[in-house]
């Protein structure tokens, strides 16, 4: 346990050298790239998205690769394409950005449902079928995908069954002033990003993740976050709750998160911390006003007055 928690800890302080600001994004993105899940960050520009993907990559020097959404993209620009070589009569497949350990898919409303609709298989599968044949994706893998939260001309939102793929959606904020100073700080001579050295690679990130799996979750607490998701689909202000994919990514977060702080097992409290990022993408509200951000966070705040906690919860 020691040993995972110091790698842990150098990764963490790795990537808060260069994302300033919000250690709770950190420790979220964290949480889902060990529980082998996908992140989606919705935030005004210039917050640092595409900053803390790369850094994420870089940190673990694994292959990282960035797709800049358009409407004019197509499905084949991200999965790749298998084109007819004339000298051997037969198709090469060219694989596209997808085949990678980290896919950045910046601004990825701004693709169209087809196209958005490419990653689906990836990322519920890890596998990408072009010309009737399966290509399996390398492992680790994960989808960092961002999105503008204000802008809607130009723009497609993402549909329940692309959002509920995505093990978590986060912000960054902006910074307070004195990590803004910090920002500026650090950028004078050059970007921090630029001098980021690797402090772990796939195979212990695997062994990590294999590690999360393990993490101790009393059966009192699978009850509760079972009723936690059951109260989605009973609330008066959703139309349509979560559904069992979402009790999963809440138990899996919850292992990882258990293992950022060094705890043995998953705790009330860590579950209250990441019902918002991991169940609030998942709810289709009768309000639009309930899309807010500040107006999830209340209806957040009572779901979860509502559910009795557990008592003891320890294994």
């Amino acid at each position: 346990m020691e040993e995972e928690s110091s790698a842990l800890q150098r990764l963490y302080e790795n990537l808060a050298g260069v994302v300033l600001g919000n250690k709770d994004a950190l420790l979220l993105t964290l949480a889902t790239l060990l529980s082998k899940g996908h992140l989606l960050i919705e935030d005004a520009p210039g917050l640092g998205k595409t900053t803390l993907a790369k850094a994420l990559a870089r940190s673990m020097n694994m292959d990282f690769r960035r797709l800049q959404c358009t409407p004019d993209l197509t499905p084949s620009d991200i999965t790749g394409i298998s084109i007819f070589n004339l000298e051997e009569h037969q198709f090469h497949f060219h694989p596209g950005p997808v085949f990678t350990n980290i896919l950045l898919a910046d601004e990825i409303n701004r693709a169209t449902p087809r196209t958005q609709s490419a990653l689906l298989e990836a990322m519920s599968e890890r596998t990408v079928t072009i010309d009737r044949k399966t290509h399996q994706l390398d492992e680790p893998f994960m989808v960092v995908a961002t999105q503008n939260p204000v802008e809607f001309s130009g723009t497609y939102p993402l549909p329940e069954a692309q959002l509920d793929r995505f093990l978590m959606r986060i912000s960054l904020g902006y910074p307070g002033e004195e990590d803004e100073i910090r920002i500026l700080n650090s950028q004078q001579t050059g970007h921090p990003l630029d001098a980021l050295q690797a402090v772990m690679d796939g195979p212990q990130l695997t062994k990590l993740q294999s590690v999360v799996e393990k993490v101790a979750i009393h059966s009192r607490m699978l009850e509760y976050i079972a009723k936690l998701v059951r109260a989605t689909r009973q609330h008066d202000a959703v139309r349509l709750g979560s559904s069992p994919r979402g009790s999963l990514a809440l138990m899996k977060a919850g292992k990882a998160l258990a293992l950022l702080n060094g705890k043995k097992y998953v705790t009330p409290e860590i579950i209250h911390k990441l019902a918002q990022p991991v169940l609030g993408h998942r709810l289709i509200f009768r309000d639009s006003g309930l899309y807010e951000p500040r107006a999830q966070q209340v209806f957040f705040k009572e779901l979860l007055i509502s559910v009795p906690v557990p008592d003891n919860p320890e294994h």
